[in-house]
């Protein structure tokens, strides 16, 4: 690809994914923008450890000074961790001008799918993808994971779509776009801090064997797009849906009456969200992503496999 003379690939994934082990892609935003330090440093390096324990290598990815890199250090993470929000929240449009530039940006999830795609990286954890957002009919706000989605083929791992969305209009939007929205060991899109939405996913799978098997077959046949695996949170770090669906509905009013939309949009509700509920999401939102990051360990682990 044209981007890759900007392509930086830590050595030990580069050597992994050259000899066919199993490697796991993760994303910086939640670094950067999705808690506050040094607990984002904290998760980060945990997260990584995680993938080890499980047989995997973990390449965290990112752009720093307008290089994009594959495999981050720890001291790359203690830099994200500490810059924060001042670093750029890096969308698909985005990456030309940060490269062109020679900037930092914190990789979303539709970022961090292009990047590990282009490092031959198969499978990725995360949190929860973005999505439809409320009210979008007027303010036409969806996210670009949605598209990536649709078009880049690397397996998202994650805890569902955020329950700040409108997640009705998410699963109907990746139905356009051809994603499988595959529940792991469940029938029921978990709605991130909650193991249940209301709202069923297309298919179920139990095993990271299966898992794995699903993905090679749609890599068999030639299919461009991914594949959204929704694994709910632990239960016992699920948060009571009503007292999650209370903090979100009044987050979303104080967002609309201070003006904040686009990229600025998730990074304020999910603080505010976590303000609300005395930092239990914050509890929370650690612990899914460790979860999605053992799943999708296991997984790359079975899929190397095949």
């Amino acid at each position: 690809m044209l981007l890759n003379k900007y392509l930086d690939v830590n050595p030990e994934v580069a050597a992994a994914v050259a000899e066919g082990r199993p490697v796991v892609a993760l994303e910086s935003t939640i670094i950067s923008h999705g808690m506050p330090y040094p607990q984002n440093v904290e998760t980060a390096l945990s997260v990584e450890q995680i993938i080890r324990q499980n047989g995997a290598v973990p390449a965290t990815i990112a752009i720093i000074g307008g290089r994009l890199k594959a495999g981050l250090t720890a001291e790359e993470i203690e830099y994200f961790g500490k810059k924060g929000q001042a670093i750029t929240k890096a969308s698909r449009r985005d990456l030309a001008v940060l490269c062109a530039r020679g900037e930092d940006g914190a990789t979303t999830v539709t970022t961090t799918m292009i990047i590990a795609h282009m490092a031959g990286i198969r499978i990725f954890a995360t949190g929860g993808i973005g999505g439809v957002h409320r009210g979008a009919e007027t303010t036409m706000d969806i996210s670009a994971d949605l598209e990536e989605l649709g078009q880049t083929p690397v397996m998202v791992v994650c805890a569902g779509a955020k329950s700040i969305l409108d997640l009705g209009l998410t699963l109907e939007y990746l139905e356009t776009k051809g994603v499988p929205v595959i529940g792991y060991g469940t029938e029921e899109l978990p709605a991130f801090y909650t193991r249940r939405s209301g709202f069923g996913v297309d298919y179920r799978v139990d095993t990271p064997e299966e898992l794995a098997a699903v993905f090679k077959a749609q890599q068999d046949l030639g299919m461009k797009g991914g594949i959204l695996v929704a694994n709910p949170i632990p239960e016992e770090y699920a948060m009571p849906p009503e007292e999650i669906n209370s903090a979100i509905d009044r987050a979303i009013a104080e967002c609309n009456e201070k003006g904040i939309h686009g990229k600025a949009t998730t990074p304020f509700l999910l603080a505010r969200v976590a303000e609300l509920t005395g930092g239990d999401s914050l509890t929370s939102n650690i612990r899914l992503v460790c979860n999605n990051a053992k799943v999708a360990a296991q997984t790359a682990v079975a899929f190397s496999s095949l």
